[in-house]
């Protein structure tokens, strides 16, 4: 990401992040931020939406080897992978807790 620094004006450049950055180069500079915190545990809500495959494939693959434990809010099913379970909440005050197999259904994009 130090395409930033050039595109911005450098390290001492005051601006609106918020404004400049857009929504994967704010995803990868939490993400940055929880690997130099190096948390025991994180809570991940569509953390990756905006970054390709391959970039949060990158991420998760981190994550474990860093061994960060992971709770994932997320619609995307490319992600099952990178965890063992799954909560699944139906909006009616039910909801299931199950290991993540090969027969597990699964359902979001």
């Amino acid at each position: 990401m130090e395409y930033i620094l050039s595109r911005e004006g450098g390290w001492d450049s005051v601006q609106d992040w918020m404004d400049v950055l857009s929504g994967g180069e704010k995803q990868r500079v939490a993400m940055a931020r929880l690997f130099y915190h190096g948390p025991q545990f994180a809570i991940l809500d569509e953390c990756t939406s905006a970054v390709s495959m391959d970039v949060e494939g990158a991420i998760y693959t981190l994550c474990r080897q860093r061994n960060i434990t992971l709770f994932t809010v997320s619609h995307r099913k490319s992600l099952w992978v990178h965890h063992e379970y799954y909560l699944h909440m139906d909006g009616r005050g039910n909801y299931q807790f199950k290991k993540i197999d090969e027969n597990t259904f699964q359902f979001g994009s």
